[in-house]
């Protein structure tokens, strides 16, 4: 992998304030998930949110699960009160879930899929099939001044389903393209492309999010559609090696290339 110097934080800073700039956020989940294989406090997820912060990330992702396996009330309480970053939290659309956001009113909610027995998020929301539902979610959330994204598959019929709800934002699920090699890849990516500009066309902003990586992030950094990607677990895996700070940098500037 090709080696790049790593830009000074203000300078970054100043970068998020450009009409150009792609906003990253950092899903601190997994260091949640590190702390909870041994019990205690330690890693502690909102000191990982603060590097973040310090290092120039333009939000806060964190998954509550049902079965809170990694990110816990008390984390999100605590993000809420220490952190003066946003906070997209991401959630399924169940009742215990929404009674959670309407109270701490996090800046952001993404609505995802969730199965007790998958390992990470597998894929996007159906939401035709559940578009009632999700309709009076979305209500609901956006009732509280709460911005509602909807995780989707990137394709034409998702993004329709989903500006029908009534939410402000999609974000695009990309792990089958960070999956993918070759010609599967730059096909999983023109379908990334069409969502993106289907998603403009309906008034939605468009983010996307899951896989990426420093070798994966560039094509979809490079989309003049995409407002935010959100990262984690190469992040939080990038940093057991060269720290959550450095990890962070390299990943602002690759972003800032492709948008150059």
């Amino acid at each position: 992998m090709q080696e790049i110097a790593n830009p000074h934080p203000d300078a970054i800073i100043r970068s998020m304030h450009e009409p150009s700039s792609l906003r990253l956020g950092v899903n601190i989940d997994h260091v949640a998930t590190l702390r909870n294989a041994r019990g205690g406090t330690h890693p502690d997820p909102v000191r990982a949110a603060l590097l973040a912060r310090d290092a120039g990330a333009d939000g806060i992702t964190a998954h509550l699960r049902e079965d809170r396996r990694h990110i816990r009330d008390a984390d999100i309480a605590r993000l809420m009160k220490k952190v003066d970053l946003p906070l997209n939290l991401e959630m399924a659309a169940t009742e215990e879930m929404i009674a959670i956001a309407l109270r701490t009113k996090p800046h952001a909610v993404c609505i995802v899929p969730e199965k007790r027995q998958e390992r990470t998020t597998e894929g996007g929301l159906d939401v035709k099939a559940s578009i009632g539902k999700l309709r009076d979610t979305v209500t609901q959330l956006k009732g509280a001044g709460i911005r509602v994204s909807l995780f989707i598959h990137p394709a034409l019929p998702d993004v329709e389903a989903a500006a029908e709800t009534g939410a402000q934002v999609v974000e695009l699920h990309t792990g089958r393209y960070c999956e993918e090699a070759g010609k599967r890849a730059g096909k999983e990516l023109e379908h990334i492309k069409n969502a993106a500009a289907d998603a403009v066309k309906l008034g939605l902003e468009c983010h996307a999010g899951h896989g990426l990586s420093f070798d994966t992030v560039k094509p979809v950094a490079a989309m003049p559609e995409m407002m935010e990607l959100n990262i984690g677990h190469s992040l939080i895996g990038e940093a057991v090696f060269e720290g959550l700070t450095q990890s962070i940098l390299r990943m602002k500037q690759l972003m800032r290339e492709a948008r150059t």
